[in-house]
């Protein structure tokens, strides 16, 4: 038989999850492989009544000190580690009368999981695997003569390979199972490391990072067709969203899917539910419209009139459970995706007759204050990031023009904030009566946001039958401050009466000036909501 083949004839498990174990174990003792094990394995191996020898007998010393030590052994590493056709390997295993491990099945303390349940520190720490990372990441580097498996998923396809090789893994099978597995100690490290840095109040620049997550999709291409693309889910992380929602019906979801839901439920998050029911359609991870209202059906009609045309094909994202109202209404156009906490039985009824739209219920609103880091790939790097989470009722607003807003201003300034923190900058968001009427996004120069945003507001409402723009007697927006008073200044020309933004600018003095000559309130957060 040629190295490619490696003949499998001992085995050591000693798995945390013990899903589909016996069963495994079983075939595998059916094919005349030893059987070697460790504690709970042990137990369940024999209680089974498979013949199967504990790690101590190899070692020679008992499992000591709560478990923390009984595979940190030679005779265990020994066994992974020596290479077959090396003389010197070969006489030191004979030597010490260790036998070789052709096939190590190790899946880790569940620790990812322990965080994940806000388990306290002791325990976290305790859940914290030592020897299984030693024994794969020995396995991983010899992979030439042994297999590690570190996932149960991989049992059967194991089995069938064993059936069909004669009782040998091939190499290229082999080397499969290294990479993963070594995938899976990274991504293990990474989230113990990232959470002790939580743990200990680190400022947010360690002199090492890591990430890491585990395939949840694999999908059919990036954002182009000519790009490869996947989902990973991030372990330990337990904010409700986009990685925690189920799928209910529809086409998988593309890579541009999942970045506009997400967009969009991180919106929709923004709007208290128990104030009002809120919708946000998004487009190309913008959104297009955004309303509250006494229900999800008059939300939603609210955003949609914002700006109609851009809402086919979008994102629609809700704050409250979809009822069949508001899903009836929903997909009379064509739609994407429709996300929420969780939808009535009624609703998912009217949803099941589009058998390409994408249901999606996440189980929670995901909490806009939650702290976290944003990462993205630079050439040769990570830039990194904690994630925006300043929301605007948490921040005093100061008046600084002669004319406070009114009541109903005030509440449409907080209103349009919201929504500006989710507009690609440079952003600015018209809005009346607790909907959008006119938002432009992502421009160079902050004066054709507000012109673009205005132009959108009037022509919302030529579709609706208006004769006067929408952006008459709205509010404005800004995420970032204004520069110049003429983005101001044509916000004002579009019939907006008042105005937040963060201040800052060298020339606030001068778009105060303007302001006042032009009539209009203004505040300032003193927060920016860059978002590029």
């Amino acid at each position: 038989m040629s190295h490619d083949q490696v003949r499998i004839t001992r085995a050591l498990l000693s798995v945390s999850d013990k899903t589909g174990l016996v069963e495994f174990a079983r075939a595998l003792g059916a094919r005349g492989v030893d059987l070697v094990s460790t504690g709970g394995t042990h137990r369940a191996l024999r209680e089974a009544g498979l013949p199967v020898t504990e790690v101590a007998d190899l070692t020679g010393f008992p499992e000591m000190m709560d478990g923390r030590v009984k595979t940190l052994h030679p005779a265990v590493h020994g066994g992974l580690l020596a290479v077959r056709d090396n003389p010197e390997h070969q006489a030191a295993l004979a030597a010490h009368g260790i036998g070789a491990i052709d096939l190590l099945v190790v899946n880790l303390y569940p620790f990812e999981a322990t965080i994940a349940a806000g388990r306290a520190y002791d325990d976290c720490v305790e859940n914290i695997d030592v020897g299984g990372p030693a024994m794969i990441r020995a396995a991983a580097k010899n992979h030439a003569d042994v297999a590690v498996v570190t996932d149960v998923s991989d049992y059967a396809g194991l089995l069938t390979e064993l059936e069909g090789g004669g009782g040998a893994l091939s190499a290229a099978t082999r080397r499969r199972l290294a990479q993963k597995a070594f995938a899976r100690t990274a991504a293990y490290d990474a989230a113990i490391a990232n959470w002790l840095s939580g743990e200990i109040e680190a400022d947010g620049t360690p002199a090492f990072r890591a990430f890491g997550g585990s395939l949840a999709q694999g999908l059919r291409y990036g954002e182009n067709p000519h790009q490869s693309a996947a989902f990973y889910r991030a372990p330990g992380i337990v904010r409700a969203g986009i990685a925690s929602a189920r799928q209910l019906q529809g086409k998988e979801l593309s890579y541009n899917n999942f970045n506009d839901t997400d967009a969009a439920y991180e919106c929709v998050a923004e709007f208290d539910p128990a104030r009002a029911a809120a919708v946000a359609i998004i487009k190309h991870a913008n959104p297009c419209g955004v309303a509250e209202g006494a229900s999800l059906l008059e939300a939603y009609e609210r955003a949609l009139a914002c700006d109609p045309t851009s809402a086919f094909g979008g994102i629609v994202a809700l704050n409250r459970p979809l009822d069949a109202d508001a899903a009836r209404r929903i997909v009379e156009i064509f739609t994407e995706v429709i996300i929420a906490p969780d939808a009535s039985e009624d609703a998912i009824a009217i949803v099941a007759a589009k058998k390409n739209l994408r249901l999606l219920l996440a189980g929670g609103l995901p909490d806009p204050r939650a702290p976290g880091e944003t990462v993205r790939s630079l050439s040769g790097g990570l830039l990194v990031q904690g994630r925006d989470n300043a929301v605007v009722d948490d921040m005093p607003l100061t008046v600084v023009t002669k004319r406070a807003p009114s009541e109903a201003e005030s509440a449409d300034l907080r209103f349009a904030y919201r929504v500006a923190k989710h507009v690609k900058s440079n952003a600015i968001v018209y809005a009346k009566s607790g909907a959008t009427v006119g938002i432009g996004a992502g421009q160079m120069s902050r004066v054709d946001s507000s012109r673009i945003a205005a132009w959108k507001a009037a022509e919302a409402a030529r579709s609706l039958g208006l004769a006067e723009s929408l952006a008459k007697g709205a509010v404005v927006a800004s995420d970032a401050f204004f520069p110049f008073a003429d983005g101001l200044l044509a916000a004002a020309e579009a019939g907006a009466t008042a105005v937040i933004q963060p201040g800052g600018s060298m020339r606030d003095a001068e778009v105060i000036a303007a302001a006042d000559e032009a009539g209009l309130a203004m505040v300032f957060t003193g927060h920016r909501h860059f978002r590029h």
